[in-house]
Protein backbone atom coordinates (compact mmCIF):
# COMPACT_ATOMS: atom_id res chain seq x y z
CA UNK A 1 0.00 0.00 0.00
CA UNK A 2 1.35 3.34 -1.35
CA UNK A 3 2.56 5.57 2.31
CA UNK A 4 0.38 8.60 2.96
CA UNK A 5 1.61 12.03 3.77
CA UNK A 6 -0.05 12.94 7.05
CA UNK A 7 -1.94 15.73 5.22
CA UNK A 8 -3.54 12.69 3.38
CA UNK A 9 -4.19 10.15 6.41
CA UNK A 10 -5.92 12.85 8.14
CA UNK A 11 -8.16 13.97 5.15
CA UNK A 12 -9.25 10.51 4.83
CA UNK A 13 -9.68 10.32 8.32
CA UNK A 14 -11.46 13.72 8.68
CA UNK A 15 -13.64 12.18 5.86
CA UNK A 16 -14.44 8.93 7.84
CA UNK A 17 -15.49 10.68 11.08
CA UNK A 18 -16.93 13.91 10.45
CA UNK A 19 -19.81 15.18 8.27
CA UNK A 20 -19.36 16.70 4.54
CA UNK A 21 -21.08 19.71 5.89
CA UNK A 22 -18.50 20.84 8.01
CA UNK A 23 -16.92 22.75 5.24
CA UNK A 24 -12.97 22.83 4.85
CA UNK A 25 -11.67 25.52 2.56
CA UNK A 26 -7.86 23.98 2.66
CA UNK A 27 -6.98 20.67 2.82
CA UNK A 28 -4.58 21.24 5.33
CA UNK A 29 -4.11 20.39 8.92
CA UNK A 30 -1.76 22.98 11.62
CA UNK A 31 0.71 21.43 13.33
CA UNK A 32 1.61 24.83 14.65
CA UNK A 33 1.39 28.54 14.01
CA UNK A 34 2.94 32.18 15.31
CA UNK A 35 2.23 35.46 14.29
CA UNK A 36 1.33 35.10 10.94
CA UNK A 37 3.04 31.93 9.48
CA UNK A 38 0.98 28.43 9.67
CA UNK A 39 2.79 25.21 9.10
CA UNK A 40 1.20 22.21 8.62
CA UNK A 41 1.97 18.30 9.63
CA UNK A 42 3.89 17.77 6.89
CA UNK A 43 5.90 20.75 7.49
CA UNK A 44 5.17 22.86 4.79
CA UNK A 45 5.03 26.97 5.99
CA UNK A 46 2.44 29.05 4.84
CA UNK A 47 1.85 33.01 5.45
CA UNK A 48 -1.73 32.75 6.67
CA UNK A 49 -4.32 35.73 5.12
CA UNK A 50 -6.93 34.16 6.24
CA UNK A 51 -6.11 34.46 10.14
CA UNK A 52 -8.82 31.77 11.07
CA UNK A 53 -11.43 33.70 9.39
CA UNK A 54 -10.90 37.40 10.77
CA UNK A 55 -9.91 35.53 14.12
CA UNK A 56 -6.43 36.28 14.92
CA UNK A 57 -5.88 39.99 14.12
CA UNK A 58 -2.87 40.17 17.49
CA UNK A 59 -1.16 36.87 15.61
CA UNK A 60 -1.09 33.55 16.65
CA UNK A 61 0.45 32.65 19.92
CA UNK A 62 0.61 36.25 20.82
CA UNK A 63 2.98 36.18 23.96
CA UNK A 64 0.80 38.57 26.48
CA UNK A 65 -2.64 36.16 25.36
CA UNK A 66 -0.76 33.15 26.31
CA UNK A 67 0.59 34.34 29.31
CA UNK A 68 -2.77 36.06 30.36
CA UNK A 69 -4.50 32.37 29.58
CA UNK A 70 -2.06 30.62 31.16
CA UNK A 71 -2.69 32.23 34.62
CA UNK A 72 -6.07 32.49 34.67
CA UNK A 73 -6.34 28.36 33.68
CA UNK A 74 -4.00 27.57 36.96
CA UNK A 75 -6.36 29.70 39.39
CA UNK A 76 -10.04 28.32 37.70
CA UNK A 77 -11.59 27.29 34.27
CA UNK A 78 -14.99 27.97 35.08
CA UNK A 79 -17.86 28.02 37.57
CA UNK A 80 -20.85 29.70 35.15
CA UNK A 81 -20.89 33.38 35.89
CA UNK A 82 -24.55 33.14 36.46
CA UNK A 83 -23.37 30.41 39.56
CA UNK A 84 -20.21 31.85 40.77
CA UNK A 85 -19.50 35.62 39.43
CA UNK A 86 -15.85 36.50 38.67
CA UNK A 87 -13.33 39.46 37.80
CA UNK A 88 -12.78 39.48 34.02
CA UNK A 89 -16.15 39.12 33.27
CA UNK A 90 -16.84 42.63 34.75
CA UNK A 91 -13.29 44.25 33.82
CA UNK A 92 -13.74 43.62 30.26
CA UNK A 93 -17.33 44.76 30.20
CA UNK A 94 -16.48 47.81 31.71
CA UNK A 95 -13.55 47.99 28.98
CA UNK A 96 -15.84 47.54 26.35
CA UNK A 97 -18.42 50.13 27.71
CA UNK A 98 -15.86 52.56 27.33
CA UNK A 99 -14.27 51.54 23.88
CA UNK A 100 -18.04 51.19 21.96
CA UNK A 101 -18.96 54.47 20.23
CA UNK A 102 -21.82 56.50 21.76
CA UNK A 103 -21.67 59.16 24.58
CA UNK A 104 -24.43 57.27 27.00
CA UNK A 105 -24.41 54.70 29.73
CA UNK A 106 -23.78 51.21 28.41
CA UNK A 107 -23.84 47.80 29.73
CA UNK A 108 -22.30 44.47 28.12
CA UNK A 109 -23.42 41.02 27.99
CA UNK A 110 -20.56 37.79 26.87
CA UNK A 111 -21.15 34.95 24.51
CA UNK A 112 -19.59 32.44 22.56
CA UNK A 113 -20.33 33.18 19.44
CA UNK A 114 -21.21 35.79 17.00
CA UNK A 115 -24.18 33.94 16.30
CA UNK A 116 -25.19 33.60 19.73
CA UNK A 117 -24.51 37.63 20.06
CA UNK A 118 -27.02 38.00 17.20
CA UNK A 119 -29.62 36.36 18.54
CA UNK A 120 -29.52 37.87 22.09
CA UNK A 121 -29.07 41.36 20.11
CA UNK A 122 -32.64 40.82 18.79
CA UNK A 123 -33.74 39.24 21.66
CA UNK A 124 -33.09 42.57 23.90
CA UNK A 125 -34.26 44.62 21.10
CA UNK A 126 -37.79 42.64 20.89
CA UNK A 127 -38.14 42.96 24.60
CA UNK A 128 -37.45 46.80 24.77
CA UNK A 129 -39.44 47.62 21.76
CA UNK A 130 -42.33 45.04 22.15
CA UNK A 131 -42.04 44.86 18.43
CA UNK A 132 -41.53 41.23 16.71
CA UNK A 133 -40.03 42.49 13.34
CA UNK A 134 -36.07 42.26 12.23
CA UNK A 135 -34.81 44.34 9.10
CA UNK A 136 -31.54 42.61 7.54
CA UNK A 137 -30.10 43.29 4.22
CA UNK A 138 -28.85 41.64 1.01
CA UNK A 139 -25.90 39.87 1.01
CA UNK A 140 -25.92 39.44 4.85
CA UNK A 141 -24.20 37.47 6.88
CA UNK A 142 -25.15 36.76 10.97
CA UNK A 143 -24.68 33.30 11.54
CA UNK A 144 -25.39 29.60 11.53
CA UNK A 145 -28.15 28.95 14.03
CA UNK A 146 -31.61 29.51 12.75
CA UNK A 147 -31.86 33.48 13.86
CA UNK A 148 -29.22 33.87 12.77
CA UNK A 149 -29.06 32.00 9.79
CA UNK A 150 -32.66 33.52 8.59
CA UNK A 151 -30.96 37.06 8.79
CA UNK A 152 -28.23 35.78 6.69
CA UNK A 153 -28.95 36.39 3.05
CA UNK A 154 -26.69 33.93 1.00
CA UNK A 155 -28.55 30.92 -0.20
CA UNK A 156 -26.15 28.27 -0.78
CA UNK A 157 -24.69 27.09 0.98
CA UNK A 158 -26.12 28.41 4.36
CA UNK A 159 -29.54 28.00 3.93
CA UNK A 160 -30.36 25.71 1.31
CA UNK A 161 -32.31 22.60 3.09
CA UNK A 162 -32.57 24.16 6.70
CA UNK A 163 -36.20 25.89 5.58
CA UNK A 164 -38.23 26.91 7.41
CA UNK A 165 -36.76 29.83 8.43
CA UNK A 166 -37.35 31.95 11.84
CA UNK A 167 -40.50 34.32 11.40
CA UNK A 168 -40.64 38.43 10.57
CA UNK A 169 -37.30 38.53 8.89
CA UNK A 170 -37.49 41.44 6.59
CA UNK A 171 -34.54 42.03 4.27
CA UNK A 172 -33.68 45.64 1.83
CA UNK A 173 -30.61 45.75 -0.47
CA UNK A 174 -27.43 46.94 1.27
CA UNK A 175 -25.78 50.03 -0.24
CA UNK A 176 -23.27 47.65 -2.60
CA UNK A 177 -22.61 50.50 -5.38
CA UNK A 178 -20.03 48.38 -7.42
CA UNK A 179 -23.37 46.07 -8.54
CA UNK A 180 -25.92 48.96 -8.07
CA UNK A 181 -28.57 49.93 -10.77
CA UNK A 182 -28.75 53.05 -10.26
CA UNK A 183 -27.97 55.63 -12.68
CA UNK A 184 -26.80 58.10 -12.46
CA UNK A 185 -24.01 56.57 -9.54
CA UNK A 186 -22.70 57.54 -5.91
CA UNK A 187 -22.58 60.44 -5.15
CA UNK A 188 -24.98 61.78 -7.55
CA UNK A 189 -27.62 59.00 -6.20
CA UNK A 190 -27.96 61.34 -2.86
CA UNK A 191 -27.79 57.79 -1.42
CA UNK A 192 -31.42 56.60 -2.39
CA UNK A 193 -30.73 52.93 -1.37
CA UNK A 194 -30.26 54.35 2.37
CA UNK A 195 -33.29 57.02 1.92
CA UNK A 196 -35.09 54.03 0.60
CA UNK A 197 -36.12 52.62 4.03
CA UNK A 198 -38.72 54.95 4.49
CA UNK A 199 -40.72 53.68 1.51
CA UNK A 200 -40.12 50.18 2.59
CA UNK A 201 -42.29 51.02 5.69
CA UNK A 202 -45.22 51.32 2.97
CA UNK A 203 -44.73 48.30 0.91
CA UNK A 204 -42.96 45.69 3.17
CA UNK A 205 -43.82 46.02 7.22
CA UNK A 206 -44.81 48.83 9.34
CA UNK A 207 -42.19 50.60 11.18
CA UNK A 208 -44.37 50.13 14.09
CA UNK A 209 -43.83 46.47 13.69
CA UNK A 210 -40.13 46.61 13.76
CA UNK A 211 -38.25 45.71 16.64
CA UNK A 212 -34.47 46.22 15.03
CA UNK A 213 -32.81 46.86 12.03
CA UNK A 214 -29.26 44.81 11.61
CA UNK A 215 -26.45 46.14 9.84
CA UNK A 216 -22.27 45.32 9.14
CA UNK A 217 -20.47 48.16 8.96
CA UNK A 218 -18.78 46.41 5.98
CA UNK A 219 -19.97 43.48 4.73
CA UNK A 220 -17.71 40.30 5.85
CA UNK A 221 -19.22 37.05 3.99
CA UNK A 222 -20.75 39.51 1.44
CA UNK A 223 -17.96 40.20 0.44
CA UNK A 224 -16.21 43.47 1.65
CA UNK A 225 -18.63 45.65 0.90
CA UNK A 226 -17.99 49.29 1.87
CA UNK A 227 -21.02 51.79 1.87
CA UNK A 228 -20.80 55.74 1.35
CA UNK A 229 -20.32 57.95 4.72
CA UNK A 230 -23.39 59.36 4.48
CA UNK A 231 -25.36 55.51 4.80
CA UNK A 232 -25.65 55.06 8.28
CA UNK A 233 -25.96 58.23 9.10
CA UNK A 234 -29.26 58.32 7.51
CA UNK A 235 -30.65 54.52 8.38
CA UNK A 236 -29.64 55.41 12.02
CA UNK A 237 -32.03 58.65 12.23
CA UNK A 238 -34.56 56.98 10.23
CA UNK A 239 -34.63 54.71 13.05
CA UNK A 240 -34.44 56.89 15.77
CA UNK A 241 -37.20 58.71 14.06
CA UNK A 242 -39.16 55.64 14.26
CA UNK A 243 -38.30 53.95 17.78
CA UNK A 244 -36.02 51.07 15.82
CA UNK A 245 -33.35 50.10 18.12
CA UNK A 246 -29.85 50.31 15.12
CA UNK A 247 -27.98 47.12 15.75
CA UNK A 248 -24.49 46.91 14.21
CA UNK A 249 -22.85 43.53 13.57
CA UNK A 250 -19.06 44.27 14.07
CA UNK A 251 -18.21 40.18 14.84
CA UNK A 252 -16.02 40.61 11.16
CA UNK A 253 -15.20 44.56 11.38
CA UNK A 254 -14.39 45.05 14.84
CA UNK A 255 -10.94 44.90 17.08
CA UNK A 256 -8.95 46.96 14.79
CA UNK A 257 -9.84 45.45 10.97
CA UNK A 258 -11.15 48.54 9.55
CA UNK A 259 -8.14 51.09 11.43
CA UNK A 260 -10.24 51.72 14.06
CA UNK A 261 -11.49 49.62 16.90
CA UNK A 262 -14.53 49.55 15.79
CA UNK A 263 -16.26 50.14 12.13
CA UNK A 264 -19.11 52.13 13.06
CA UNK A 265 -16.57 55.19 14.14
CA UNK A 266 -15.40 55.53 10.77
CA UNK A 267 -19.48 56.70 10.37
CA UNK A 268 -19.38 59.17 13.48
CA UNK A 269 -22.51 56.77 14.49
CA UNK A 270 -23.10 55.33 17.92
CA UNK A 271 -25.19 52.02 17.62
CA UNK A 272 -27.88 51.04 20.35
CA UNK A 273 -26.42 47.86 19.95
CA UNK A 274 -23.09 46.55 18.94
CA UNK A 275 -22.63 42.89 18.49
CA UNK A 276 -18.59 41.87 18.88
CA UNK A 277 -17.11 38.25 18.53
CA UNK A 278 -13.62 36.79 16.49
CA UNK A 279 -10.82 38.59 17.21
CA UNK A 280 -12.72 39.93 20.64
CA UNK A 281 -10.29 36.76 22.62
CA UNK A 282 -7.45 36.08 19.59
CA UNK A 283 -9.54 32.58 19.05
CA UNK A 284 -10.70 32.09 22.60
CA UNK A 285 -14.94 31.33 22.18
CA UNK A 286 -16.01 34.64 23.00
CA UNK A 287 -18.58 37.16 21.92
CA UNK A 288 -20.32 40.32 23.27
CA UNK A 289 -23.18 42.38 23.24
CA UNK A 290 -23.18 46.11 24.11
CA UNK A 291 -25.79 48.57 24.64
CA UNK A 292 -27.63 51.33 26.06
CA UNK A 293 -28.43 50.63 29.59
CA UNK A 294 -31.48 50.89 29.05
CA UNK A 295 -32.11 48.49 26.47
CA UNK A 296 -29.37 45.89 28.27
CA UNK A 297 -31.23 46.23 31.44
CA UNK A 298 -35.28 45.88 29.90
CA UNK A 299 -34.65 41.47 30.19
CA UNK A 300 -35.90 40.21 33.30
CA UNK A 301 -33.44 38.01 35.52
CA UNK A 302 -32.93 34.95 33.68
CA UNK A 303 -33.90 36.34 30.46
CA UNK A 304 -30.13 36.56 29.20
CA UNK A 305 -27.12 34.33 29.72
CA UNK A 306 -25.93 30.47 28.69
CA UNK A 307 -23.53 28.23 30.38
CA UNK A 308 -20.26 29.01 28.98
CA UNK A 309 -20.97 32.67 27.95
CA UNK A 310 -17.99 34.72 29.19
CA UNK A 311 -15.70 32.14 30.08
CA UNK A 312 -13.27 33.36 32.15
CA UNK A 313 -10.16 32.06 30.38
CA UNK A 314 -11.68 33.91 27.16
CA UNK A 315 -11.95 37.15 28.88
CA UNK A 316 -8.67 37.54 30.21
CA UNK A 317 -7.69 36.74 26.40
CA UNK A 318 -9.55 39.19 25.74
CA UNK A 319 -8.90 41.53 28.48
CA UNK A 320 -4.87 41.15 26.68
CA UNK A 321 -5.81 41.60 23.40
CA UNK A 322 -6.89 45.01 24.09
CA UNK A 323 -3.61 45.52 25.84
CA UNK A 324 -2.07 44.28 22.61
CA UNK A 325 -3.95 46.88 21.03
CA UNK A 326 -2.54 49.32 22.89
CA UNK A 327 1.13 48.42 23.26
CA UNK A 328 1.62 47.73 19.60
CA UNK A 329 -0.66 50.64 18.65
CA UNK A 330 -2.23 47.76 16.05
CA UNK A 331 -4.98 50.48 14.86
CA UNK A 332 -2.61 52.49 13.64
CA UNK A 333 -0.65 49.40 11.77
CA UNK A 334 -4.24 48.18 10.55
CA UNK A 335 -4.06 51.50 8.14
CA UNK A 336 -0.82 50.62 6.73
CA UNK A 337 -1.30 47.25 6.11
CA UNK A 338 -4.64 48.87 4.54
CA UNK A 339 -2.71 51.27 2.52
CA UNK A 340 -0.17 48.51 1.46
CA UNK A 341 -3.08 46.02 0.35
CA UNK A 342 -4.87 49.19 -1.58
CA UNK A 343 -1.77 49.76 -3.49
CA UNK A 344 -0.96 46.46 -4.48
CA UNK A 345 -4.53 45.27 -5.95
CA UNK A 346 -5.11 48.61 -7.70
CA UNK A 347 -2.31 47.87 -9.26
CA UNK A 348 -3.55 44.37 -9.98
CA UNK A 349 -6.61 45.75 -11.25
CA UNK A 350 -4.49 47.82 -13.82
CA UNK A 351 -2.81 44.45 -14.72
CA UNK A 352 -5.24 42.33 -15.32
CA UNK A 353 -8.92 42.17 -16.68
CA UNK A 354 -10.19 40.12 -13.77
CA UNK A 355 -10.19 42.26 -11.18
CA UNK A 356 -12.82 44.42 -11.55
CA UNK A 357 -13.17 46.20 -8.45
CA UNK A 358 -10.94 47.15 -5.62
CA UNK A 359 -12.67 48.43 -2.27
CA UNK A 360 -12.01 48.69 1.37
CA UNK A 361 -11.63 50.59 4.63
CA UNK A 362 -8.41 50.03 6.76
CA UNK A 363 -7.14 46.85 6.14
CA UNK A 364 -10.04 45.66 5.02
CA UNK A 365 -9.50 45.37 2.00
CA UNK A 366 -10.76 42.97 -1.29
CA UNK A 367 -10.56 42.14 -5.00
CA UNK A 368 -13.82 41.54 -6.98
CA UNK A 369 -13.02 39.26 -9.63
CA UNK A 370 -14.92 39.13 -12.66
CA UNK A 371 -15.19 37.30 -16.23
CA UNK A 372 -16.51 40.75 -17.95
CA UNK A 373 -16.12 44.11 -16.67
CA UNK A 374 -19.04 44.88 -18.36
CA UNK A 375 -21.61 42.59 -17.44
CA UNK A 376 -19.71 42.04 -14.03
CA UNK A 377 -20.22 38.43 -14.53
CA UNK A 378 -18.59 36.84 -11.25
CA UNK A 379 -15.51 35.01 -12.02
CA UNK A 380 -15.97 32.21 -9.02
CA UNK A 381 -14.58 29.37 -10.82
CA UNK A 382 -11.25 31.23 -11.80
CA UNK A 383 -11.36 32.85 -7.74
CA UNK A 384 -11.60 28.62 -6.75
CA UNK A 385 -8.52 28.34 -8.97
CA UNK A 386 -6.95 31.40 -7.47
CA UNK A 387 -7.02 30.49 -3.69
CA UNK A 388 -5.93 26.93 -4.83
CA UNK A 389 -2.86 28.34 -6.54
CA UNK A 390 -1.94 31.01 -3.29
CA UNK A 391 -1.93 27.48 -1.17
CA UNK A 392 0.44 25.75 -3.44
CA UNK A 393 2.57 28.10 -3.47
CA UNK A 394 2.94 29.17 0.29
CA UNK A 395 -0.61 31.35 1.00
CA UNK A 396 -3.17 30.60 2.72
CA UNK A 397 -6.50 32.83 1.54
CA UNK A 398 -10.56 32.76 1.84
CA UNK A 399 -12.95 33.88 -0.85
CA UNK A 400 -16.28 35.76 0.08
CA UNK A 401 -19.12 37.41 -1.59
CA UNK A 402 -22.22 35.92 -2.35
CA UNK A 403 -20.92 34.35 -6.06
CA UNK A 404 -17.80 33.35 -4.10
CA UNK A 405 -15.64 35.61 -6.57
CA UNK A 406 -14.18 38.08 -3.87
CA UNK A 407 -10.34 37.97 -2.17
CA UNK A 408 -10.73 38.85 1.34
CA UNK A 409 -7.39 38.90 2.93
CA UNK A 410 -7.61 38.99 6.71
CA UNK A 411 -3.83 38.44 7.68
CA UNK A 412 -2.87 39.17 11.56
CA UNK A 413 -2.34 42.39 11.99
CA UNK A 414 0.53 41.63 13.40
CA UNK A 415 2.45 40.63 10.24
CA UNK A 416 5.86 41.89 9.27
CA UNK A 417 6.15 43.78 6.12
CA UNK A 418 8.22 41.14 4.24
CA UNK A 419 5.66 38.64 5.11
CA UNK A 420 2.91 41.13 3.84
CA UNK A 421 4.90 41.87 0.65
CA UNK A 422 5.74 38.51 0.13
CA UNK A 423 1.99 37.42 0.38
CA UNK A 424 0.78 40.12 -1.91
CA UNK A 425 3.48 38.65 -4.25
CA UNK A 426 2.29 35.58 -4.13
CA UNK A 427 -1.09 36.54 -5.18
CA UNK A 428 0.05 38.43 -8.23
CA UNK A 429 2.10 35.62 -9.23
CA UNK A 430 -1.25 32.95 -9.06
CA UNK A 431 -3.04 35.70 -11.35
CA UNK A 432 -0.59 35.72 -13.69
CA UNK A 433 -0.81 31.73 -13.43
CA UNK A 434 -4.31 31.45 -13.87
CA UNK A 435 -4.79 34.31 -15.89
CA UNK A 436 -2.38 32.30 -18.29
CA UNK A 437 -4.62 28.78 -17.75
Amino acid sequence: MEEKNKNEFLLAERNEHVPRGVFNIHPVFVKEAEGSLLTDVDGKRYIDFAGGIGVVNVGHGNDLVLSAVQEQARKYIHTCFHVVMYEPYVALAKKLNLLAPGDFSKKTMFANSGAEAVENAVKIARHATGRASTIAFENAFHGRTLLALSLTSKMKPYKIGFAPYASEIYRMPYAYCYRCDSDPGYPSCEIRCAYSLRDYFNTHISAEQVAALIVEPVLGEGGFVVPPKEYFTILHEICREEGIIFIADEVQTGFGRTGRMFAMEHYGVAPDIMITGKSIAAGFPLSGITGRTELMDHPQVGGLGGTYGGNPVACEAALAVLDVFEKDDLLSRAGEIGKTIMDRFLGFQEKYSVVGDVRGLGAMVCMELVADRKTKEPAGDFTKKLVNTCREKGLLMIAAGTFSNVIRPMMPLVIPDDELDQGLSIIEESLEAVSAG
